[in-house]
């Protein structure tokens, strides 16, 4: 793991970051984090059926996806293979995994704001939350401490 910011440029090619298993099939790989900028970027593989719980954001979120389909329940579009998104600080949705091995790429700034049916802060995910989660995960599925950029 790099914990301090780099000064030249950094490449991670496709397999320098494992995807771990989060349930059902479905991945997560970090793959970078600046905490003091409250910075997190990830990228997931879904399948078909898989929900994020409702959340709203306290920062700007960008999205891209490059393969399979996802939609929020609270909007008709369908993000695509090549759909770019962009969500504002605030926006309140609930992601869904329309087809298998949806893989998307987020770029988030701030928490997410986990909700309960009622609205109500369920849990909170962050950028230092999710890399310490994905870190555990990695040493429990044989990867060890993979090299996210930190800092």
């Amino acid at each position: 793991m790099t914990l301090t910011a780099p000064t030249e440029a950094v490449h991670i090619g496709e397999s320098d970051l494992p995807f771990v298993e989060i349930g059902g099939g479905n991945k997560l790989r970090v793959l970078q984090v600046k905490i003091e900028e409250g910075l997190w970027i990830v990228e997931n593989i879904f399948q078909a059926g898989f929900a994020v719980q409702t959340h709203r954001h306290t920062g700007p979120v960008w999205g891209y996806t490059t393969s399979g389909a996802w939609k929020y329940k609270e909007y008709d579009y369908v993000n695509r293979a090549g759909s770019f998104l962009y969500e504002p600080a605030g926006s309140v949705h609930t992601l869904t995994a329309v087809e298998d091995d949806t893989r998307v790429w987020f770029h988030m700034y701030g928490s997410n704001l986990n909700l309960d049916e009622d609205g109500n802060i369920d849990s909170v995910a962050d950028g230092p939350g999710t890399l310490a989660a994905y870190m555990a995960m990695c040493e429990a599925q044989g990867f060890g401490r993979p090299n996210v950029i930190v800092g």
